[in-house]
């Protein structure tokens, strides 16, 4: 099953003007978005290359890609250590008729050799998985269903089959500790990543501990404080900072740490909470890639241990404020004190029934499908 991305109409636009580069998850949907672009658009035209297919590695490497053709799309090519410089070339020497696609399973905004050179010359998108707008314009308690039990990634999520989701999810996380960790970033202890990965689900939602996890995993702090950033920049996970304001006292450096695959996330309330984190963070990522707004994905934690999970911020002003919870409670307290205490002006507690009262300024309880839908999140 073939859906319209949330982006493509945007990527659309740009490409008449820029380079695009599209960077996500490894199997978010990066490629069958480019070849949308091609006629034909299949991985057989001409003007399609993957650094990892070894034929069209060894073009790239000749310099023999086809110039002539209206548009060129480029897979995975930050892999080929010097892919800014090359394809800085090849811009700058056919740009007034040939237009260039990259994508990538890491940080594309991130590997950079000796600063940017493509400076100006593109502009940067992140492709999310499915989230429930994109899903359907009205989506229901099925489609929450769905996205809870085999994620957002399309092919899990369009077989929804649990064999099937089973076994994407296991070759996923090792192609990409085995084969894009291996390609971008120097890492000996590959088994000890491994644990770590296996460790930090059950840690979703909870304040990030790198000396319980340095404990646990025998190694010290910093390392593995580099392994989490590594697996940042990999598209496996992302983590939120904590929001601060005058009159409450904060938490300074404690992190939050969520998986792009929530289905990861064994424990239902945390894999709900991961799912509403990463239905803001495509939202505040959207806004960024498109509309150019500066956002911020963070959450609300006082020294006393008073939390709402999330704040949107837009243009550093806080936009409004989300709690979560897997069943249809009455209004969290510290969201009333954390209103009386801040310039955060809509506050809301999400959760996966159908109950809906209350009001934005004070506290709205309704469920998630309502809350993406009101809120026009993509």
């Amino acid at each position: 099953m073939k859906k319209v991305r949330y982006l493509s109409d945007q990527i659309s636009q740009d490409l008449a003007r820029k380079m695009v580069f599209i960077g996500g998850p490894r199997q978010v949907g990066k490629t069958t978005l480019s070849l949308q672009y091609l006629n034909p658009p299949t991985e057989s035209n001409a003007a399609y290359f993957n650094w990892d297919r070894l034929a069209d590695r060894k073009i790239i490497l000749r310099d023999e890609l086809p110039l002539h053709v209206p548009l060129l799309v480029l897979d995975e090519v930050h892999k080929f250590r010097n892919w800014r410089g090359f394809i800085k070339g090849i811009y700058d020497k056919n740009k007034s008729h040939l237009r260039i696609l990259v994508t990538g399973s890491a940080r594309l905004d991130y590997f950079r050799k000796g600063g940017d050179s493509l400076l100006g010359r593109y502009n940067y998108f992140r492709l999310h998985p499915f989230t429930l707008s994109e899903m359907s314009k009205n989506p229901g308690a099925s489609d929450l269903s769905d996205l809870l039990k085999f994620s957002g990634f399309p092919e899990p999520l369009f077989a929804a089959n649990e064999k099937v989701h089973r076994r994407w999810q296991r070759e996923r996380i090792q192609r990409v500790i085995y084969d894009d960790l291996r390609d971008l970033e120097t890492v000996k202890e590959i088994s000890s990543l491994d644990l770590l990965i296996e460790a930090l689900p059950e840690r979703v939602g909870s304040p990030l501990s790198l000396k319980n996890l340095s404990e646990d995993l025998q190694v010290s702090q910093p390392t593995v404080g580099r392994w989490i950033d590594i697996l940042d920049r990999l598209y496996l996970t992302f983590r939120i900072s904590p929001f601060g304001a005058p009159r409450i006292r904060a938490v300074k450096k404690e992190q939050k740490i969520y998986f792009w695959d929530w289905t990861q996330v064994e424990n239902e309330g945390a894999r709900f909470e991961n799912l509403v984190a990463s239905h803001l963070l495509k939202y505040c990522h959207y806004l960024e890639d498109t509309e150019g707004y500066r956002m911020e994905l963070r959450f609300i934690r006082d020294t006393d241990r008073r939390e709402v999970d999330f704040v949107v911020i837009r243009n550093s002003k806080p936009h409004f404020a989300v709690e979560c919870k897997t069943g249809e409670r009455s209004l969290s307290p510290w969201i009333h004190y954390f209103s009386q205490r801040t310039q955060i002006p809509e506050f809301y507690q999400v959760h996966q029934g159908s109950r809906d009262f209350g009001h934005a300024k004070s506290g709205r309880v309704l469920p998630l499908t309502t809350f993406c839908r009101e809120l026009k999140l993509v």
